[in-house]
């Protein structure tokens, strides 16, 4: 069955069931939000060819990509999701059996943190493309903002990195992956296809600033790379960083896939590991580590200038002043 033979309200129909019916069904959702909260609102697009590809993403896995995408959003500001809506642009010869699993993995990601499906839209395309856009509060003195970094704060990542731009080369390259064990390769794999979005920092975060208000910490995701976030707050800030070489959270794997330079390039600047990177004082800093365990560290500090400095205290390698230029970017 192909989505030409059920049409636009047949699908409709179909995907409906994903959504709280109390919520569907006028031209817009409702959603009620607490009293004092900031409403928290992003939009992330995902395109066929571009984002994902038949040789390494099953629809389940783009669903649940589009969806960690979105949520990660939502994390690196501080906010709690409330809904999204997906709007779907489709040729009509795509099966429907394939818009279901994107569906399904659509839900399986928002189960997690229990945020519906609230609407969407549909449209004949010849190209698959996701756009979703979420929707999160945040009380307004707790909001996580690029633009809050300072002199003397450290730099912390809530997990490892380059295991997503190592799973995308194992599914292109298997052969690269004949010295890992099965359960390494899984892991891998996984981190690109099912990345989690770091909503569960957000209490942890809230309960080491329990009596502090307002709160000042500068973040974002680093769905773009490790090192593109660091500079996207720098730059925001008007501040500079010291990256130790030796404390980056690079996925251990990666050391029996490539050599060290390389391991070092997909930690920087491999991107979509959806973790977060924060800039707070030390002392927060240090018991959030303790709190999250499973790869989190503080890799660096904020100092004065604007410069960007990837250093090697031990003297094995030059500084090097990072930039965006190697990060990715559209239309490059």
């Amino acid at each position: 069955m192909q989505i030409r033979d059920i049409g636009e309200q047949g699908l409709l129909a179909k995907l409906q069931k994903f959504c709280p019916p109390e919520v569907i069904g006028d031209d817009g959702a409702i959603l009620t939000t607490t009293p004092g909260t900031s409403l928290v609102v992003t939009t992330d697009i995902l395109v066929d060819g571009v984002h994902f590809s038949d040789r390494t993403t099953t629809p389940f896995d783009v669903g649940w990509r589009a969806a960690a995408a979105n949520l990660s959003d939502l994390a690196a500001m501080g906010a709690v999701p409330l809904g999204i809506t997906v709007g779907l642009c489709l040729p009509p010869d795509l099966a429907v059996s394939w818009v279901e699993a994107l569906y399904e993995g659509l839900t399986s990601c928002l189960e997690i943190s229990q945020t519906p499906i609230v609407g969407g839209d549909i449209c004949r395309s010849s190209q698959i493309t996701v756009a979703i856009t979420a929707f999160g509060e945040v009380d307004p003195n707790f909001t996580i903002r690029r633009h809050a970094a300072k002199v003397g704060d450290v730099l912390l990542a809530t997990g490892i990195h380059g295991a997503s731009k190592a799973g995308l080369e194992l599914l292109l390259n298997p052969k690269i992956g004949a010295n890992l064990s099965a359960l390494a390769r899984e892991s891998l794999i996984k981190a690109h296809q099912q990345p989690n979005p770091r909503l569960d920092v957000l209490p942890h975060l809230q309960e080491l600033y329990a009596n502090s208000t307002p709160v000042t910490i500068a973040g974002m995701d680093s769905s773009d790379g490790l090192a593109d976030a660091v500079l996207q707050i720098c730059r925001a800030s008007s501040v500079g960083a010291m990256i130790e070489m030796s404390q980056l959270p690079i996925a251990g794997a990666i050391a029996h896939l490539v050599s060290a330079p390389e391991a070092l390039n997909w930690t920087l600047y491999g991107g979509e590991d959806f973790e977060l990177i924060l800039s707070l004082p030390v002392e927060k800093a240090q018991l959030l580590v303790e709190q999250l365990g499973n790869g989190a560290t503080i890799f660096g500090k904020i100092i004065p200038g604007t410069a960007v400095k990837l250093v090697d205290s031990q003297g094995h390698n030059p500084e090097i002043i990072l930039t965006l230029d190697r990060g990715f970017q559209h239309f490059r």
